[in-house]
């Protein structure tokens, strides 16, 4: 039986490899012999007599090798790709910033400008029904309540990652009371800053007529916004190509709505899009521009010590936007000696105090840069008597209009398509000025005086007011002799700029008038104009003031200010207030003359004067500071000498301007003409060009 079965098995197994060897004894047969090498793997194959473990050994060994070759060229691939990916995405955002990119939280960036939009600075809009007062502690909870989450790009402490504050981050069980803890403080501290903010509720219950902002009559007349725009670099530029892939951290000392701030965030934004890489270091938070940063994605470093010096210390540059940042230079130099040489100081301040406050390390950063010739020419003077030596040669950079204001008021700008050329901008601009008086409840012969800056002594607007007053009631009018200030606006004594001033207007306009004129050299050169009064509509005088509710007002001198209207009727009647806003094309537009009034030692540069004129407004500023070199006597405005002598050669030339509605649209037009040829951006980035060259250069 054992022996029938195992005869069964060996047949089957013959049977089963017969096959097999025949096709062997085939081949072999016609191989010829040894014509096949011994070690070649077709003679292995069907000669060998190794066990089948082996032959599966070196023939998968054989394929391993070719897809580890394969495998090379596959990561190789899969990283050119990724790396293709990367870059193209990085230049669309940085450049075209389109939807997808420009979105922040998960949110598209539309819905963020509609958020903003409905702000509850928004409802500070003027509503003539409006007699009841908010209390400033209800005011506070609200504000709080509709804000308790800031839009904003914070750096957490330790890392470099972007969270958004609307993101549901994942926290750690151990991490969530030091997570809600911090929360709490944060809340604690918006709390105690909105309560001290201001103490006047904005109402027109408290300033008889509070008007604007009008953005959304901006975005419906001219059918573009800010948030709208792909970009504003210039891709074929110097500063374009200078910035392209570097990194950068911006030092802004607060976010008030002022000129120094405004200006840092407008380099911050030409920066990333022109691909650069930006940080910002906040030294103080106090203002209204947080959620202005977080619309345009600069990012905001929570930290403003040791994370800080780390980003300063790998970026190719710094630039530090105030002389009050010279704390946080001073101690970023202790921490990293070396880094002076890598800071370039945007210098925007003219007063002595500051310059006490920056002397210290004036002599370790690399390079200062100023606004004007006689701020240059102060600074040197105090180094000297101070006898500092500074690094290098100061380097003069003036501000510019920005092409968002550039773009509307219809100058040449990176905006501007086939759709919007400047044409049709300045149709735009005076169906958008038509729009915005109606709102305010002006009439055509209606002539509108505009003031926009923060609300203090040193700006001068009660000295307007009371020129104004002069005007409007020339018979009841009496200026208070006792006013505070803390600016020496008291002088009684007329010193030779007064003399030069003070010269009266002809009081018959029949066949001509004179202009007022400053002689700056003791000529008595003056200027004669046809009169254009006659066959015209008399012109009435309106003000416009701002910006209520900015961080940098005085609130004891804004409670001075309303007091002293409250008191003059007719005066109360014209005078009209504005909160402080970003959206200022459309005040721009609506105006007839733009009034800097600025006391002491003037402005340092005055960036809302060039607005003012790219807009074609004629400037009333005083003969101090930058104002006197940016305003020529005669052709783009009038200047009038500081304090109260200067108020009634104010009141002079705010006179004249009413009579001669020709005139002030000539002066007007020679002022837009100046700032097309000098106060364009690429005139400013042209020169910002060198600055950063230099500073980068080891």
């Amino acid at each position: 039986m054992d022996d029938s079965l195992s005869k069964v098995d060996l047949h089957v197994n013959v049977s089963k490899q017969q096959p097999f060897r025949q096709a062997s004894t085939n081949n072999k047969s016609s191989l010829s012999g040894r014509s096949t090498p011994r070690n070649s793997p077709s003679f292995r194959r069907w000669n060998s007599r190794g066990t089948p473990r082996r032959d599966a050994r070196i023939t998968g060994g054989t394929i391993a090798q070719w897809f580890r070759s394969n495998r090379l060229v596959y990561w190789l691939l899969l990283i050119t790709l990724w790396a293709y990916l990367g870059f193209h995405i990085q230049s669309r955002w940085a450049h075209d910033n389109k939807a997808e990119f420009s979105g922040f939280g998960g949110q598209p960036r539309q819905e963020i400008s509609e958020s903003h939009e409905q702000s509850p600075r928004r409802e500070l809009t003027a509503d003539q029904s409006s007699t009841s007062l908010l209390g400033a502690n209800e005011t506070t909870k609200s504000h709080v309540r509709d804000h308790k989450m800031p839009d904003v790009l914070l750096a957490q402490t330790g890392g470099d990652d972007i969270v958004s504050s609307r993101k549901k981050v994942p926290v750690k069980k151990k991490n969530k009371r030091a997570a809600s803890r911090k929360l709490r403080v944060r809340r604690k501290a918006t709390v105690k800053a909105e309560l001290t903010e201001d103490e006047i509720p904005m109402k027109n219950s408290s300033y008889g007529l509070l008007v604007g902002p009008f953005g959304s009559i901006e975005d419906r007349v001219l059918e573009w916004s800010p948030e709208k725009r792909s970009g504003t670099c210039d891709r074929k530029g110097d500063f374009a190509r200078l910035v392209w892939s570097r990194k950068f951290v911006l030092i802004f000392h607060e976010l008030s709505m002022t000129g120094a701030p405004i200006s840092m965030m407008e380099l911050a934004t030409e920066m990333l899009s022109c691909g650069a890489t930006v940080n910002a270091v906040v030294l103080s938070k106090k203002g209204g521009l947080l959620s202005e940063l977080s619309r345009r994605r600069i990012k905001v470093l929570e930290d403003r010590a040791e994370l800080s010096f780390k980003t300063a210390m790998k970026a190719d540059l710094v630039i530090a936007g105030s002389a009050v940042c010279a704390s946080w230079i001073d101690k970023y130099m202790d921490h990293f000696p070396a880094g002076g040489s890598q800071i370039a100081w945007w210098i925007m301040e003219n007063r002595r105090e500051y310059f006490d406050r920056a002397k210290v390390v004036l002599d370790r950063v690399k390079m200062l840069v100023f606004l004007s010739e006689l701020q240059t020419k102060q600074w040197l003077t105090w180094c000297e008597e101070e006898k500092i030596k500074l690094r290098s040669q100061p380097v003069i950079v003036p501000l510019s209009v920005n092409d968002d204001l550039t773009f509307v008021a219809g100058l040449p700008s990176s905006l501007n398509t086939p759709t919007f050329s400047t044409q049709k901008m300045l149709e735009k601009k005076q169906l958008l000025r038509a729009s915005v008086r109606s709102k305010m409840g002006l009439a055509d012969s209606d002539m509108l005086v505009m003031s926009l800056s923060s609300i203090n002594p040193g700006k001068g607007q009660l000295l307007l007011l009371e020129s104004a007053g002069l005007i409007l009631e020339p018979e009841s009018f009496k200026i208070k002799s006792k006013i505070k200030s803390s600016v020496n606006i008291g002088k009684e004594k007329n010193t030779l700029a007064e003399r030069l001033h003070l010269r009266g207007l002809k009081s018959n306009f029949k066949d001509s008038v004179e202009v007022p004129a400053v002689s700056l050299d003791s000529s008595q050169t003056r200027r004669k104009v046809l009169s254009d009064s006659e066959g015209m509509p008399k012109q009435n005088l309106k003000i416009l003031i701002g910006s209520v509710g900015s961080k940098s007002n005085k609130v004891e001198y804004v409670k001075e200010m309303l007091n002293f209207v409250s008191q003059h009727a007719n005066l109360s009647k014209s005078v009209l207030w504005t909160p402080a806003t970003t959206r200022v094309s459309s005040l721009y537009s609506a105006a007839d003359v733009y009034v800097t009034n600025s006391q002491g030692i003037g402005e340092t540069f005055g960036r809302v004067t060039i607005e003012a004129m790219a807009y074609g407004l004629p400037v009333l500023g005083t003969d101090a500071g930058g104002t006197k070199e940016i305003v020529d006597h005669n052709v783009t405005g009038l200047l009038h000498p500081l304090g109260r002598p200067g108020s009634h050669i104010l009141t002079q030339n705010l006179r004249f301007f009413l009579e001669n509605p020709s005139v002030r649209q000539q002066m007007g037009a020679e002022g837009r003409k100046k700032v097309e040829e000098v106060y364009l951006k690429r005139h400013m980035y042209k020169k910002f060009v060198q600055v950063m060259y230099r500073c980068m250069k080891p």
